[in-house]
C-alpha cells in the first residue's frame, strides 16, 4: 500500500512539473530563445545540444526501465523464495509437533504399562513375601530377616517405578488439568531440591489445548531438572502469566528464575535440555529466552501462544 501511494505521488509530481514547464516554454518562447543563443556559438556546435540531450534522455529512460524490470524480477524471485522458506518452516514445525505427539503417546503408553503390568506384579511379589515372612516361625530369625530385607527392596523398586511413571506422564494431568499437574510437580521438586520453590499461576491455563498444556508442563519440568543438575540454588521462582503479543495474540508466558551459580551464555554448552526446550516451544509456535550471568542466577522465559476456541476468551489476560 505504501509503495502504491509513493508511486502515485511521484506520478502526480511529474505531471505537475511537466505542465508547469510546458506553460513556461509556451509563454516565454524558450525554444526560440535557446535557438537564437546557440546560433551565436555555432562554431562550438552548441546548436547540436538539443539533439544530444534528447539521445541522452532516451538512454537514461532505457537504463531506468532496465533497472526497474530487473528489480521487479529480483523482487518476484525473493518473494517466491520467502514463500518456499515459509512453507519449509511450516512443514518443519508440523513434523516437530508430530514427533512430540508420538513421543508423548509412547510415554503415556509406557507409563500405563508400567503401572498396570509391572506395578501389579511388584505388589503381588510383595504380598507373597509378606505371607512367607508371616508363615516363618519367630524362632527362625535369620529367615525372617532375609524375607524382611526382600520386602524392603521390593518397596524401593516400587518407588523407583512410581518415579518413572511420574516422569513419563504428569500425575493428574489427564484428570485434573495442567495447573494441578504443575502443583504436584513443584511439590515433588521442592522435596528433592530442598530449596524454596514458589509457583504462581496468574492466568487461566484451561485456555490451552492439550498439546500446549503438555508443552508447558514439560518446559517447567525440564527447567527444574536443570536447576537440580547445575544451579545449586536456594530459591526458585516460577510465574505463569497471560500476555498479549505485538499482533494482539494471546500468549502464556512462563518464567523460571533461580538464585544459583548462573552461567556464561556466550560459552559453548554440551547439554541438550535447553535445546529440547526451544524445540518444544517452537513446535507449538512459541519461543524460549534465556538470561544469566555467572554468580547471578539463571532465568528461562518461555512464551506459548494460546490456541483453539478457548483462546479467544479473555482468560484473565489483560
Amino acid at each position: 500500500m505504501q509503495r502504491k501511494s509513493a508511486a502515485r505521488r511521484d506520478i502526480a509530481v511529474i505531471m505537475v512539473v511537466g505542465a508547469a514547464w510546458t506553460f513556461i516554454c509556451v509563454k516565454l518562447d524558450v525554444s526560440e530563445a535557446l535557438l537564437g543563443w546557440t546560433r551565436q556559438h555555432e562554431n562550438m556546435q552548441l546548436d547540436e545540444m538539443p539533439g544530444i540531450l534528447l539521445i541522452v534522455a532516451v538512454c537514461l529512460i532505457w537504463f531506468s526501465a532496465r533497472r526497474f524490470f530487473e528489480a521487479t524480477r529480483e523482487l518476484g524471485l525473493r518473494r517466491a523464495a520467502e514463500s518456499e522458506l515459509a512453507a519449509a518452516l511450516g512443514e518443519n514445525q508440523r513434523l516437530a509437533q508430530q514427533y512430540l505427539d508420538m513421543q508423548e503417546y509412547e510415554r503415556k503408553t509406557l507409563a500405563r504399562d508400567l503401572h498396570d503390568e509391572l506395578g501389579q506384579y511388584i505388589n503381588a511379589i510383595k504380598l507373597d513375601a509378606v505371607a512367607i515372612r508371616d508363615s516363618i516361625p519367630a524362632a527362625e530369625l535369620p529367615a525372617r530377616n532375609t524375607v524382611g530385607a526382600m520386602i524392603v527392596n521390593i518397596d524401593r523398586v516400587y518407588e523407583v517405578v512410581g518415579g518413572l511413571i511420574r516422569q513419563l506422564r504428569p500425575v493428574g494431568f489427564d484428570d485434573l488439568g495442567v495447573a494441578a499437574a504443575l502443583e504436584h510437580c513443584v511439590n515433588d521438586w521442592r522435596r528433592r531440591l530442598g530449596a524454596d520453590v514458589e509457583l504462581a499461576i496468574d492466568c487461566d491455563l484451561s485456555v490451552l489445548d492439550p498439546v500446549r498444556s503438555l508443552a508447558l508442563f514439560r518446559l517447567v519440568q525440564e527447567a527444574l531438572t536443570n536447576v537440580a543438575r547445575h544451579a545449586r540454588a536456594a530459591q526458585v521462582r516460577i510465574r505463569i502469566t497471560g500476555q498479549r503479543g505485538g499482533d494482539g495474540a494471546q500468549l502464556i508466558e512462563t518464567s523460571i528464575a533461580d538464585d544459583g551459580c548462573g552461567v556464561d551464555l556466550d560459552a559453548p554448552r554440551r547439554g541438550l535440555g535447553l535445546i529440547g526446550m526451544r524445540e518444544r516451544a517452537a513446535a507449538c509456535g512459541g519461543s524460549v529466552a534465556l538470561s544469566s550471568t555467572p554468580g547471578a542466577g539463571f532465568k528461562v522465559t518461555a512464551t506459548l501462544p494460546v490456541a483453539g476456541p478457548a483462546g479467544r476468551q479473555a482468560a484473565g489476560i489483560s
